[in-house]
């Protein structure tokens, strides 16, 4: 494994924003147009973990507003998690918000996973109901002595302590709903049993996004209030992004997928070089349009690497050469 060179903090900047919700770190000053916040998925393997904590480094010297940490379908990867998101929390600056799901786990288990994030001083927490493993859109199965919903995971949270929730939600409907407004009646929900706020399952249509948005505020103004974060993605690979898309039940709108397709080519193997500067480009216009729309912060998904992301808030207005320096 490669040797990662940052230091680890120690002192008064480690947990800078220890017991600070993602709602108040969204209201604190910030530099650029609007904040920003990266997520993480756990690593499987030690040459995984050497990228993902470079990549942890990068951003922790950009001061986004929180970093999420993501959880293996059915819990698959429940240990890595915990601790990668523990040593997120204690030995970075980073506002640390560690993903809990429902998929095969007891109410024993939950709490028990809500309490080791606790002992690491991590408060923030992501409540989903999750996907089933090996097959993410097939048949959801209720642990015979765990929790069916989001909501009541939001719930059980609530009653083990002081713990700030945000919840998932899904611009283009969640693909188990059965239209639109049964899907905005399951977020209120969420939002009414205690979440905070809620970051949307990764989109490429603004539109979607803004639809979403109204559909949230005519159901319930109160709720819909609350911080309604849209998730990111600059698109690299014109492959990866289709299987990713076909997993979580969302889709490429078509004249995004000409211009990947373009760009891609027709030779057995696609131009990534290409894809990738027009995944970019797609990226900050979808970024610059929501921030012209006043959204609270705009949610990446890194996949664990630093600069496809860095090259996006460059073109948005935040300043990511100090942070990249040497990289």
């Amino acid at each position: 494994m490669e040797q990662v060179t940052d230091p680890i903090l120690t002192g008064p900047d480690v947990r800078a924003h220890a017991g600070q919700s993602v709602v108040e770190r969204l209201a604190d000053p910030h530099s650029g147009p609007v904040p920003f916040s990266v997520e993480f998925f756990p690593p499987r393997n030690a040459e995984e973990e050497g990228r993902l904590w470079r990549a942890v480094r990068i951003f922790e010297r950009m001061n986004p507003a929180f970093a999420s940490m993501t959880y293996g379908a059915g819990g698959s990867t429940r240990d890595r998690t915990v601790r990668i998101a523990g040593q997120m929390a204690t030995e970075t600056t980073l506002l640390t918000v560690a993903h809990l799901t429902a998929v095969n786990h007891s109410i024993d288990e939950l709490r028990g996973l809500v309490g080791a994030y606790a002992d690491k001083g991590i408060v923030n927490l992501l409540a989903l109901r999750g996907d089933p493993p090996g097959d993410p859109l097939g048949e959801w199965i209720k642990h015979p002595a765990g929790v069916s919903y989001a909501e009541e995971l939001v719930r059980l949270i609530a009653e083990l302590g002081d713990f700030h929730v945000g919840v998932a939600s899904f611009p283009e409907g969640h693909h188990r709903a059965p239209n639109l407004a049964a899907d905005t009646g399951n977020l209120v929900r969420k939002l009414r049993a205690g979440a905070e706020y809620s970051v949307t399952q990764m989109f490429f249509d603004v539109d979607d996004y803004l639809r979403l948005r109204d559909r949230l505020v005519a159901a319930d103004p109160e709720q819909g209030a609350k911080p309604l974060i849209p998730g990111m993605m600059p698109i690299t690979s014109l492959a990866s992004a289709r299987r990713m898309t076909e997993l979580s039940g969302s889709k490429i709108p078509p004249a995004i997928e000409e211009r990947l397709a373009r760009a891609a080519g027709d030779g057995p193997q696609e131009d990534r070089a290409a894809v990738r500067e027009v995944g970019i480009d797609l990226c900050a216009e979808a970024s610059l349009r929501l921030i012209s729309e006043g959204v609270p912060c705009l949610h990446f998904c890194t996949l664990n690497f630093a600069k496809a992301t860095s090259e996006v808030l460059e073109r948005i207005g935040i300043d990511t050469r100090g942070a990249l320096a040497g990289v």
